[in-house]
């Protein structure tokens, strides 16, 4: 496997609480999440608690985190190429399929006959979420 580059980020959550605060969760989500991520966001219950008396905020939050850690980490691999927020699709593990996590780049603009293939890792623990992307050169 040949390295084109690699990307990390470091997110600490309250960041996205004020953008979140700013901007309302739907808004930001509309600028940041590709169409599959989209779906998947407002399938989110943003009005609701869950079984702990939570707001499903901290998920939408986490949602919303998660996947901005992913994409800053994915353009610092993938430099000097320079996909949109909604160029990159991340999907989480799946404990259904066993599918681990996954990032695909879908770039509107065909930059290149052959695309990196991508290899993500993320972590989250209290206020911080660390993602780690790969960019596998295609040969």
């Amino acid at each position: 496997m040949t390295v084109h580059g690699i990307g990390i980020d470091l997110l600490h959550i309250p960041r996205v609480v004020a953008l979140i605060e700013r901007r309302g969760p739907s808004r930001l989500a509309s600028r940041i999440l590709s169409p599959f991520e989209l779906r998947d966001f407002r399938r989110l219950k943003l009005d609701k608690l869950d079984e702990n008396g939570q707001g499903s905020m901290e998920a939408a939050t986490r949602f919303l985190g998660v996947r901005w850690a992913v994409k800053e980490a994915a353009y610092k691999a993938l430099y000097p190429f320079r996909p949109t927020w909604k160029d990159l699709t991340y999907t989480t593990f799946d404990i259904r399929t066993g599918s681990k996590p996954a990032l695909a780049l879908h770039p509107n603009v065909v930059v290149s006959s052959q695309l990196p293939r991508l290899h993500v890792s993320v972590s989250h623990d209290g206020q911080y979420i660390i993602a780690n992307v790969v960019a596998e050169a295609s040969t």
